[in-house]
């Protein structure tokens, strides 16, 4: 497994780390416990030292399901998790609809970490992210109360999850952010246009999450492909049958590109990501073993300067159809 470094951080992490959400939360019911243990396990084995998970996911399985698997490997992995929310026991299954406020003021961000240690089984958070932007509370304030965990030894680093510019420098001004986590992939190109000049300007790393669009850029769904009700897929507007349907487009790219480098189009999709930026970090999630493998496998893909001309050339020609999210869930992005 290669290595990457998120920004001028310092954190060093395996070039392809793991999102742990679906495991435990919104791709459907929880995963068996031990089977999930097993492919973490196996995932450890196979070089990845990079985990992402979050207090909300469950709430809180999936740290304790990460706190119960890589406790015999601490100090060898990377655990990356987030706060940012007023957790409340009524909270929808797919983190969707009647989804919890935001929260960051920092008496609930100390309350967050104290609890996200315990869960994970961790003296010191190694990276740990605001979810979301709380606008009611100023990102100075947060930044700095992050930075008195730092003084304290409960947290190593900070970052922030699809934070705007702005944001970002007023944050990274208070306390160097290491990494910026966002939606970025061939169908979620929003991070180009100002997010990752900045990112690059301060020595920032990105680490996007849902690389693979969900699942769709695997090459697996088409207008017929269904979605269990606490799959929160069915309520996004880009997994409609229609927008499925119009958006094969870009599966039959990464299927043209895929023949010629005898990979899959996750293999392609990833290995464009990783192409971008030597301090990108992509964080693919499976459940699967055999799905680990093959996006692990995009790390042997090289795409020439051509093929990502030709990649870039042919995506410019596709408009992707559907919204990321509706819009009050879209509203807490790019704050």
């Amino acid at each position: 497994m290669k290595i990457r470094k998120l920004g001028k951080s310092g954190l060093e992490v395996s070039s392809l780390g793991l999102g742990c959400m679906g495991m435990s939360f919104s791709y459907g019911p929880p995963k068996d416990k031990q089977e999930m243990i097993s492919l973490l396990h196996s995932a450890v084995e196979r070089g990845v030292t990079f985990f992402d998970t979050a207090e909300v996911y469950g709430p809180y399985t999936n740290e304790e399901l990460l706190g119960e698997a890589l406790a015999p490997f601490r100090g060898k992995v990377v655990i990356a998790t987030k706060f940012g929310f007023d957790l409340s026991p009524n909270l929808d299954p797919r983190g969707m609809k009647g989804a919890p406020g935001l929260n960051s003021k920092p008496e609930q961000i100390k309350k967050a970490v104290e609890g996200s240690l315990k869960r994970l089984k961790v003296d010191t958070i190694d990276l740990l992210y605001q979810h979301r932007v709380d606008l009611d509370v100023p990102i100075e304030d947060v930044a700095g109360t992050v930075k008195e965990l730092i003084g304290q030894g409960k947290v190593k680093y900070f970052g922030l999850s699809e934070a705007g510019v702005k944001t970002i420098r007023r944050a990274h001004a208070v306390l160097p952010v290491t990494a910026l986590q966002s939606e970025y992939s061939l169908w979620t190109r929003t991070p180009e246009k100002e997010v990752i000049p900045t990112l690059e300007e301060l020595g920032i790393g990105l680490v996007p999450f849902s690389p693979l669009g969900k699942g769709f850029l695997t090459g697996k769904m088409n207008e017929k492909t269904t979605f269990d009700n606490t799959d929160f897929r069915s309520s996004l507007p880009r997994f409609t049958p229609e927008a499925l349907k119009a958006n094969q487009a870009l599966i039959d790219l990464l299927n043209t590109i895929g023949k010629r480098k005898k990979a899959t189009p996750a293999q392609i999709a990833l290995a464009w990501l990783l192409a971008q930026k030597p301090w990108i970090v992509p964080i693919p999630g499976t459940t699967k073993l055999s799905r680990l493998d093959e996006n692990n496998g995009a790390l042997e893909v090289e795409l020439s300067t051509k093929d990502l001309q030709d990649i870039d050339k042919a995506a410019s020609k596709i408009t992707v159809h559907g919204a990321r999210y509706p819009e009050k869930v879209e509203q807490l992005t790019g704050r």
